[in-house]
């Protein structure tokens, strides 16, 4: 059976030849991270560029997500860029009247709006949790801090506040430019960082409609807010899909926290019917290391077991020295969690009624693929990717092959769970071709063999949205119309 669970890489350095790029894609990536924190506008143009090329070249359809870099909240510089090394119990300050580039061991400049949010007594967090500050003093223009747990201090490193409440825009002027190249490369998903309400989901989907895009918005939570019961149904129901950013959503709510946030994030978009993508630090250790540590492994199957549709690789196949194997090693941890009943069973929405047509179509098909003996697959027809969508929230072990026309749709769908996005081009067919010629191509993908059961959702006119209202189970070798 195909691996259900996908994987997301990001490019950097170390993946985007296009000998590496061909490399990963046969070792299992499925959609490619353009990260706009670093490169140019030009350099994620090339890479998009031969992602879609190679892509073509080896038949695989494979998404491209773009992550906007978001207001990330740092220090200013140390003079020379030195580093600093600050040891525990020492009072080290943050002040808006320094020189932004001229931070010492004594004090670093922050920027003023900051400074608002910060109250005595907060704990703030700097260097992604390498450093932890409680606030002593506050004055007008700088807060002076103990250093609880001190280390080495770089310039402009991040800085986060336990528990939340920094305010900043999730869209900087950098975010609203970069949405533009990102449109204009035909990005299939925009990931927005440190949302904080619906309103940041929808400020993003009139900048990509002004763009001329219809790229699916992933929400990325990482702020403290972002979890709470005021803002997460909002920011879930707009957006089309959220990724659990475990980095800096770590650092605000503990990492105690982070493991029961985690599975209530990627329950809460399995039920609203959106996709969600586990990220950070999945396989750290590979950046340098050819084998993944115990506990990688198993972060990685407890995400699979949680019922994430994606895991995603940052650094390991951005700068790290092993791409490749990095892939391959994630890909087997998948199909070994797989396995295990948990990833096989669905108790998703057993006891709700539906309103529209195609979701209870989609959702009976795979009721029926989990419980007809012989079924081997099920085919999908869809025009926009909603119905395999739908689909792909039942946990199965059978694959759903998303059959589409239409340009993009299957790149969309390559970030599905336990989907596979398959080119069908049924323009010169006849209607009653369709269907066999469907069994055929699974035929080409030796997917199915004669005597197989398999399942066929569409809509009575092929190519049109929200169109699904037929669902047909027919038998490999029979005469299919």
């Amino acid at each position: 059976m195909p691996r259900r669970t996908k994987i997301l890489a990001t490019m950097g350095p170390a993946s985007s030849s296009d000998s590496s790029i061909r490399g990963l894609i046969e070792a299992g990536v499925n959609v490619f991270r353009l990260n706009f924190s670093h490169g140019s506008a030009e350099e994620h143009t090339l890479r998009a560029q031969a992602v879609r090329r190679i892509g073509k070249e080896l038949k695989t359809p494979v998404g491209i997500l773009c992550d906007m870099q978001g207001p990330k909240i740092r220090i200013g510089s140390f003079i020379d860029d030195q580093k600093i090394d600050l040891a525990d119990g020492s009072l080290f300050t943050l002040d808006s009247q320094l020189d932004p580039e001229l931070g010492n061991d004594k004090a670093v400049y922050i920027a003023q709006d900051l400074l608002e949010d910060i109250d005595q007594n907060d704990i703030l967090i700097l260097d992604d949790g390498r450093l932890t500050f409680e606030v002593k003093v506050k004055t007008e223009h700088a807060v002076t801090c103990t250093v609880v747990q001190g280390g080495i201090l770089s310039s402009k490193k991040g800085v986060n506040k336990f528990g939340g409440g920094l305010s900043a825009k999730a869209l900087t002027e950098k975010d609203k430019a970069d949405i533009k190249t990102a449109a204009a490369l035909h990005t299939d998903y925009l990931a927005i960082s440190f949302v904080q309400s619906r309103a940041d989901i929808e400020e993003t989907r009139k900048l990509l409609a002004a763009a001329d895009s219809k790229a699916h918005i992933i929400a990325k939570i990482e702020r403290a807010e972002a979890i709470t019961d005021e803002f997460l149904p909002g920011i879930i129901e707009s957006a089309d899909g959220v990724m659990v950013a475990r980095g800096d959503l770590g650092v605000e709510i503990g990492d105690a926290n982070l493991v029961a946030v985690q599975k209530q994030l990627i329950e809460a978009a399995n039920a609203a019917n959106k996709v969600v993508i586990t990220a950070t630090q999945m396989m750290e250790s590979m950046i340098s290391a050819p084998t993944p540590t115990r506990a990688e492994v198993f972060d990685v199957a407890n995400a699979v077991l949680d019922g994430t549709d994606a895991v995603m690789l940052s650094a390991e196949t951005a700068v790290g020295k092993y791409p490749i194997e990095t892939v391959k090693a994630m890909a087997r941890v998948i199909e070994g969690a797989e396995k295990h009943p948990l990833a096989q069973r669905s108790k998703h929405r057993m006891h709700q009624t539906f309103e529209r047509i195609d979701e209870s179509l989609a959702l009976s098909a795979m009721y029926v693929a989990n419980h007809l003996q012989g079924v081997k697959a099920v085919i999908c027809m869809t025009e926009t990717g909603f119905t395999p969508l739908l689909m792909s929230r039942i946990t199965s072990s059978l694959p759903i092959y998303a059959m589409a026309e239409k340009l993009g749709t299957c790149e969309i769908t390559a970030m599905y769970k336990g989907v596979v996005p398959i080119p069908f081009d049924t323009s010169n067919l006849d209607p009653s071709e369709v269907n066999h010629c469907a069994v055929e191509k699974l035929r080409e993908h030796d997917a199915i063999s004669d005597g197989d059961l398999v399942l066929i959702t569409k809509g009575d006119f092929v190519n049109v949205h929200g169109g699904t209202n037929t669902l047909k189970i027919v038998r490999v070798g029979d005469i299919i119309r």
